[in-house]
């Protein structure tokens, strides 16, 4: 394993097992903690790629899919109030996704890397991190999946609520997902700042 790949590989393993662990923690009524650390992945997949190119950010994704497996499996064998802290639909949404939306955004940067310097970044992370937020809230939530997993009971996550408190009724894992959405998007851009900065002292160039 390269070196160079090392601060790569330990920012993603740190960001998936940190958010692992903060989303059993509620932030409000519609996040958790999680829900602040996880995003943070796509910044260090973006600062790879821009720095070491396509293949070696694909290398630090798949270790970060690889903890997220560990972590998952860890999960399912602790038990909380309601059964396992981790459910089988929970950990296929959570790998599916991860590793869907991550390999998405690698593609996406590679294919706007000679535009401006925000472009790749901001536009990969934007389609990326929404393919996430569908993919992992329907696999895991989801009624008309509940084939997946027949014995779990996600009949709280289908309770019809107002979205967001106020919109329309809907299952309550759609507002969910649109809170974790609005989320991501908004550190999207927030995190541009520090992918210009860290791009800029590690080659010595402006962008």
């Amino acid at each position: 394993m390269s070196k160079s790949l090392l601060p790569g590989i330990l920012a993603m393993a740190a960001l998936v097992v940190a958010s692992n662990i903060l989303v059993q923690y509620l932030l409000g009524p519609w996040l958790t903690w999680g829900a602040l650390t996880y995003p943070l992945a796509f910044l260090v997949t973006d600062l790879t790629n821009r720095l070491q190119g396509p293949a070696a950010a694909r290398r630090v994704v798949l270790v970060g899919f690889a903890v997220g497996v560990v972590c998952s499996l860890i999960g399912t064998q602790i038990m909380g109030e309601f059964g396992p802290l981790v459910t089988l639909r929970v950990a296929i949404g959570s790998g599916l996704a991860f590793l869907a939306a991550q390999m998405t955004d690698i593609a996406i940067f590679n294919r706007l890397r000679a535009g401006s310097w925000w472009r790749a970044p901001f536009v990969s992370t934007l389609v990326s991190s929404s393919l996430d937020t569908i993919l992992f809230f329907s696999i895991a939530f989801s009624a008309a999946l509940v084939w997946l997993e027949p014995g779990n009971d996600i009949g709280w996550a289908n309770e019809a609520v107002p979205l967001l408190g106020l919109g329309p009724v809907l299952p309550l894992w759609m507002s969910l997902a649109v809170a974790d959405w609005l989320v991501k998007l908004t550190l999207a851009a927030v995190a541009l700042v520090p992918f210009r900065i860290i791009v800029g002292k590690l080659t010595l160039r402006p962008l």
